[in-house]
């Protein structure tokens, strides 16, 4: 029987719920585009790993795109971004005031996302202290699913795979994960709630 002794969140459709499939139409309609060409695609992710800064990515997208503005893109761009239903931050709460785990955050996001969550998540400070350490992409330089963000994880926080839960929407991501020996949860957000935590991952601890 596994011993979880730390708990590895991700953020994005496990906190706060995400419109993925509206802000990918929203961005074809706005490029008229069929599908995100692979440039698009690798352009988004590099600003995701913080390897270019903001002004770098709306100059590259209005550069490729003259007839849209700045305001234009940031509005599609995180028209992914939803609900904060506050129930969960009352569940981390709980967590953090018990005390029986390490609670890590670790989440592939950007400068745009994480200003437009500071600016329409009123408690989103409160939730940010709950966590005994809380590792946003752009800031660290590494993206989920490389196995060396998790790496970095673990030994930033001196930590044991088989003793760590990692929960997280994608399933590459909780695949790498998994390939280090963590335990995972590969949530599904249209039928699971991370707040069922303990009910679903029973067998866990």
């Amino acid at each position: 029987m596994p011993t979880i002794k730390t708990i590895i969140f991700d953020f994005g459709a496990v906190f706060i719920d995400l419109n993925k499939e509206v802000a990918h139409q929203n961005a074809l309609a706005l490029f008229e585009l069929d599908e995100l060409h692979d440039e698009l695609v690798s352009m988004n992710t590099l600003y995701e790993q913080g390897l270019m800064s903001t002004e770098e990515f709306l100059d590259f997208y209005t550069a490729n795109f003259p007839k849209l503005s700045k305001p234009q893109l940031i509005d599609t761009w995180n028209s992914m971004l939803g609900h904060f239903p506050e129930k969960r931050l009352n569940f981390i709460k709980s967590l953090a005031s018990e005390a029986n785990y390490k609670l890590i955050l670790l989440s592939n996001t950007n400068d745009l996302h994480i200003n437009w969550i500071i600016d329409n998540v009123p408690f989103f400070e409160d939730f940010k202290k709950q966590f005994d350490a809380f590792y946003l992409s752009h800031e660290i330089q590494l993206r989920k699913p490389n196995a060396d963000i998790y790496e970095f994880v673990l030994k930033q926080n001196k930590l044991t795979p088989e003793e760590c839960l990692f929960i997280d929407d994608t399933k590459a991501n909780t695949d790498a994960a998994a390939n280090l020996g963590i335990h995972i949860w590969n949530i599904d957000e249209t039928q699971e709630d991370v707040t069922d935590l303990f009910r679903i991952k029973k067998d866990l601890f």
